[in-house]
């Protein structure tokens, strides 16, 4: 344990945790990172290996570090995760690797943040980085359990090799969904399942990427999400290739199935069919049980804050859930604006506190 108490700990090395170093490191705060895995990115790390952003290298960097390619580039999976552990190595941050965090427990003005490995650390606040996409939604639909085929979440997926000639279900109708679809109708059968139609939107308007008009009309930093919350209607964003491969049924897109059997899916029409394998593409949710003690979610489970600042636990903070405080929230381009106004918080805070003493 540390004798001194940092002025904050960060729980994450992924891009909001790294955002959120930077601005500490601006402001000249003692803090530390602690990174449950052996290596930085988050969840970078995890995703499938065609991933492309949907934004362009221009309007996908953190803080005062510009991507290093064309600003109309489309950055890889590889890419991000290579520039993530340049701006770590640029700026020097205190990263600890292996340093799964369990429990976070609170006395007076200090929080002790207690590791699995038996060490622990004291600060003045937490800022939890873990973003909102660490926690794979698992489904249990009827009769799961009977299937004795295979079950996926798409954070199981890597590439198409192992589905060859296979039959397939996904089950979702977002972005994910269809990338992972459309890659795998070339060597698989392939139907997208979900509850409501794919919605599609281009990627392009007037031969500019969207986040360009986003950019010039300044909608992307909009505090929207305090008041709105368009999650449920996100759409594919797409510049015509994945509307494309729906409308030719490669892959093909259902109404949801009904039921599951021991060999497949009974589809809403009473029709059964077999299948080999069905992937979950239904999201993520944020995970976060070292916090179960100091009770700072709502009754959803989603924590319970505004602009990343906890409502209940006062020195906790958040970083990289989706909509915290725009739009733009829980991407390469957000985690810089929202880090920066969380820091500012906690600094004001602490000035605050050192004032009273």
């Amino acid at each position: 344990m540390n004798h001194k108490p940092y002025d904050a700990v960060i729980i994450g090395a992924g891009q909001s945790g790294l955002a959120a170093a930077y601005h500490l490191q601006q402001a000249k705060l003692n803090f530390v990172m602690l990174e449950s895995s052996d290596a930085l990115g988050g969840a970078w790390r995890h995703y499938f290996d065609s991933l492309t952003l949907f934004s362009p290298a221009k309007y996908s960097s953190l803080p005062d570090f510009p991507l290093a390619s064309d600003p109309d580039h489309y950055p890889t999976r590889d890419e991000i995760v290579a520039y993530l552990e340049a701006y770590a190595e640029k700026y020097q941050f205190p990263v600890k690797t292996n340093a799964n965090v369990v429990t976070i427990e609170k006395s007076g003005e200090i929080f002790l943040v207690q590791m699995a490995n038996g060490e622990s650390v004291q600060s003045q606040a937490v800022i939890v980085a873990t973003g909102g996409f660490n926690n794979p939604k698992q489904l249990l639909l009827p009769e799961q359990e009977q299937f004795q085929g295979t079950v996926l979440h798409a954070i199981d997926y890597a590439n198409p090799k192992p589905f060859l000639g296979q039959r397939i279900v996904i089950v979702g109708s977002r972005n994910t969904a269809v990338q992972i679809g459309t890659e795998l109708a070339q060597v698989a059968s392939v139907t997208l399942a979900s509850r409501e139609p794919i919605s599609f939107m281009s990627q392009h308007i007037m031969n500019r990427d969207i986040h360009y008009w986003l950019d010039l009309f300044k909608l992307d930093g909009l505090p929207l999400g305090q008041w709105f919350n368009f999650s449920s209607k996100t759409a594919v964003l797409d510049d015509g290739h994945y509307k494309t491969a729906v409308r030719s049924k490669q892959p093909d897109r259902r109404p949801m199935f009904t039921v599951f059997t021991k060999d497949g899916v009974v589809w809403s029409d009473g029709e059964h069919e077999k299948i080999d394998t069905v992937i979950y593409a239904t999201g993520y949710q944020p995970n976060l049980p070292f916090l179960n003690d100091l009770t700072p979610l709502d009754d959803t489970n989603f924590p319970n804050q505004k602009g990343g600042v906890s409502k209940t636990v006062a020195g906790l903070y958040f970083v990289g859930l989706p909509w915290q405080r725009s739009l733009r929230s829980a991407t390469l381009r957000g985690s810089g604006p929202d880090a920066a106004y969380v820091v500012q918080h906690l600094k004001a805070r602490q000035t605050r506190l050192a004032s009273e003493r």
